[in-house]
């Protein structure tokens, strides 16, 4: 073997080395917290990981040195003990090189997941933080405590219903719109997403036998189109009351009773002839504006409430319908009632002072975050 070719193979592999090695000479000497003070955990690791993959290519059983290390059997006898010394100093160079740059990473990377992973235990704890109801939830919690005070039970239902408790049983008959697909959602079995409450009045008659008292907040579902004051999905609250002697005057001073507790005593109603299929006689129901007084003028100016008119429509009422009666196995000559309702949603807007009923559902966490 020439003498000139072994003597300049030692030094090839320790050049080719520091010409990969480079980027991690930071690591080693004087300079070296500086350059770890930089490094992320993340960091650490992955030039660890670098590192190894170094130290196999330089150092392992495949690498250049290794086969260097073959070779000094090979080499004459005269020149063998110099050749095996540098091959010796070469190896021992790479290694300490790797090792201090090796141990300098894990040291700082052990300290780093340290830290990352500290857990003071004499810091006060962390306490979660508490949501809060949603504005509907808040108002409905309010109805309900002022019609338990004053005698109604809460029912609740399924919200999708057969045609007789949507429809039939509240003596509306096929041929009303309200049964069109342009109204009311149905699924692919033929059944009704509920288009009002009234079907838990069905469900409650129907397992109660009167006298009774029961009010039905919840959701219900129609085909309208999403704007400022309507919405697919809104909440409802229905009232009923069903016994024996009930007149249009019991429910003209219930409907009274309700609205001064919610908006005041000093709160006015007053009713409107209307229709609806499941009561006769029927009327709507406004009450006096709470924000100017029912006077219709706010600080000289037309009150932004009630538009000027002192008053505010809220929802429809009347005596129970006999076919409604006689729909559940209650006889109409004994026993007669009277049922309310109206928007949940739309009351909601009223006390919020919202122009917009979507933003309730628009989950802005921005808008709910006004009503803790």
């Amino acid at each position: 073997m020439s003498t000139e070719v072994t003597s300049r193979q030692p030094e090839a592999v320790r050049e080719a080395f520091e010409q990969e090695f480079g980027r991690f000479a930071r690591f080693r000497g004087e300079g070296r917290a500086v350059a770890l003070s930089e490094l992320r955990l993340a960091d650490a690791e992955a030039a660890l990981r670098e590192l190894a993959e170094l130290r196999t290519r330089h150092a392992g059983k495949k690498s250049a040195l290794a086969n260097l290390k073959k070779q000094i059997g090979r080499v004459a006898p005269e020149e063998r003990a110099a050749f095996g010394q540098r091959v010796q100093q070469t190896e021992a160079e790479i290694a300490a090189s790797l090792d201090e740059a090796e141990a300098a990473l894990r040291s700082h990377a052990a300290r780093a997941r340290v830290e990352l992973e500290r857990l003071d235990v004499t810091l006060p704890g962390r306490r979660p933080r508490r949501g809060h109801l949603h504005p509907i939830t808040l108002v409905r919690r309010r109805l309900e405590d002022i019609f338990v005070s004053m005698g109604y039970a809460v029912e609740d239902g399924p919200e999708i219903e057969t045609d007789f408790y949507n429809f039939t049983a509240l003596n509306i008959p096929p041929d009303h719109p309200a049964c069109s697909v342009q109204d009311t959602f149905y699924t692919t079995e033929g059944f009704a997403l509920r288009s009002q409450t009234s079907t838990v009045q069905i469900h409650a008659m129907q397992r109660r036998k009167p006298p009774l008292r029961v009010i039905a907040p919840g959701r219900v579902f129609r085909r309208d189109t999403p704007d400022a004051t309507h919405n697919p999905m809104f909440f409802q609250l229905e009232g009923l009351l069903v016994d024996r002697n009930v007149t249009m005057a019991h429910l003209k001073g219930t409907v009274t009773e309700f609205l001064s507790r919610m908006f005041g005593a000093g709160t006015r109603t007053r009713f409107r002839p209307s229709y609806f299929p499941f009561t006769e006689p029927s009327a709507e129901f406004d009450f006096s504006c709470f924000k100017c007084g029912g006077t219709g003028r706010l600080a000289g100016e037309p009150c932004r409430l009630c538009k000027g008119g002192g008053w505010i429509e809220l929802g429809g009422s009347g005596m129970v319908h006999p076919n409604v009666l006689r729909a559940v196995g209650i006889d109409p000559e004994e026993f007669s009632g009277f049922a309310f309702g109206f928007g949940i949603d739309r009351m909601c807007a009223l006390l919020y002072s919202l122009d917009d009923i979507r933003l309730l559902f628009e989950n802005d966490v921005r808008f709910l975050e006004q009503f803790n």
